[in-house]
């Protein structure tokens, strides 16, 4: 009987050779190392995911990841002074706490400025010094078999650990910015952990930029709210037109909570959004959104899985795309209903809007449900603007462009005015502004 070998790839053969070389450097010792090589056994048995992974089909990393760039090094005096002139929603009165190139940069954050009830520890430091904090760190990964959250878990070597105490309310938003700013190509592996207390309240944005190097990003964030806490998550991706990047959420809400997520894309050569949300508790709200402006040959993918393991819960999930040039916009969504969560209320819907004939929008919304006594539907459409709208606002004397511009932004807003933070709202719709400006 023949053996079947396994033949791997470049970036499959590279990513070996640096998590072999980088292994003895990594910060974190004991049961870090061991999760460290635990998670890499995983990546190699398995490999980078393909087109014959369902999860994946339309997003085959293996054939998009050529090569595996090498480890970003800890930012430069010379980096770090660059990047001051590299932040995004600065306008914005919030936390702000840099990563640049996945390092934590302390003279481009405010930890001074935190407020009662919150912990902010830089993930190197606490893995180094061997913090009570990195207890927390991987606990939502290790039930998670996604590979590609399985090689940050390897590799993960800087990120934040943020802890909300019980009934905390942190009236100003925690800013993270992930910031690329090298002109040769490098990998980054940010993880945060953000883990918010019974009865409290926090607002996470996150905005991941870069240079025009063919730069990769792997992040990842644990997100664990606990009863009756309230957590809105808003992600903006702008990387560099040349990046390959790669984004996990894994959420794990407890009863009686409130959480809000928007996703927010409009860079990155290739972008995997995934998000992974399990309802533990019961009578807990989940609003989930999100917004992608594509053009050229970018390619984005969200994929999305809300398990509802407990009854009583809601769910909403509305994700739209723009989708100009040659560009490619992917929505893979299920909502999973256990077999003791009855009462469950879950609704998914994907948008997407067609500027050019050559664009391309794929949606594959699922429900598996196993309980009998639940409310579940989704949704999804694709088209172009509608003539008789434009025709409308030409007649009253708006030019085509603007008329276009004002149907588009119509489009997108629905996803966008989701978000609590009206300034933030805003910054958003203006940046869909910008985006359609250079379009024209």
């Amino acid at each position: 009987m023949a053996e079947l070998t396994v033949v791997k790839t470049e970036a499959e053969k590279g990513l070996a050779d640096a998590f072999a070389a980088a292994k003895p450097k990594l910060p974190g010792g004991g049961p870090v190392a061991a999760m460290r090589e635990a998670a890499f056994r995983q990546f190699q048995a398995c490999g980078l995911p393909n087109r014959r992974v369902e999860e994946y089909k339309y997003t085959d990393l293996r054939a998009l990841m050529r090569d595996a760039k090498p480890l970003a090094a800890p930012p430069s005096k010379a980096a770090i002074e660059a990047a001051r002139d590299r932040k995004p929603f600065d306008e914005l009165d919030a936390i702000t706490l840099t990563l640049l190139n996945g390092s934590f940069v302390p003279e481009l954050s405010d930890l001074s400025a935190t407020a009662a009830g919150l912990t902010i520890v830089p993930l190197s430091g606490a893995l180094a010094e061997g913090n009570a904090l990195v207890a927390k760190v991987g606990r939502l990964a290790a039930g998670n078999d996604d590979v590609m959250v399985a090689l940050n878990t390897a590799f993960l070597n800087d990120g934040l650990i943020v802890e909300v105490a019980d009934g905390a309310a942190i009236d100003r938003p925690i800013l993270v910015r992930h910031v690329f700013g090298d002109a040769s190509a490098a990998a980054t592996f940010a993880r945060l952990v953000l883990t918010v207390g019974k009865g409290a309240r926090v607002h996470l944005i996150e905005t991941f930029c870069g240079s025009d190097a063919d730069y990769q990003v792997n992040a990842a964030l644990e997100l664990a709210i606990a009863d009756g806490a309230h957590v809105d998550h808003v992600k903006v991706i702008e990387d560099g037109g040349m990046s390959l990047h790669v984004s996990s959420l894994l959420a794990d809400i407890g009863a009686h909570a409130r959480f809000n997520d928007f996703t927010f894309i409009t860079g990155g050569a290739a972008v995997r959004n995934q998000l992974f949300v399990r309802f533990g508790g019961e009578e807990t709200v989940a609003r989930i959104h999100g917004a992608s402006m594509l053009k050229a040959r970018q390619h984005a993918d969200t994929t999305l899985v809300a398990d509802h393991a407990v009854g009583h819960c809601q769910s909403r999930e509305l994700f739209k795309s723009v989708l100009d040039g040659e560009s490619r916009g992917v929505f893979q969504g299920k909502i999973i209903v256990q077999p003791n969560a009855q009462k469950t209320d879950g609704k998914m819907a994907a948008h997407a809007l067609l500027l050019s004939e050559a664009a391309e929008a794929d949606a594959k919304p699922e429900l598996e449900i196993f309980a009998d006594d639940v409310v579940c539907g989704h949704g999804a459409t694709a088209g172009a603007l509608d003539e008789d709208l434009l025709f409308y606002l030409r007649a009253r004397g708006i030019p085509p462009k603007e008329a276009e511009a004002l149907l588009i932004q119509a489009f997108i807003g629905e996803a966008v005015e989701g978000i609590e933070h009206a300034g933030l709202r805003e910054l958003l719709m203006e940046s869909a502004a910008r985006w359609l400006a250079a379009r024209s």
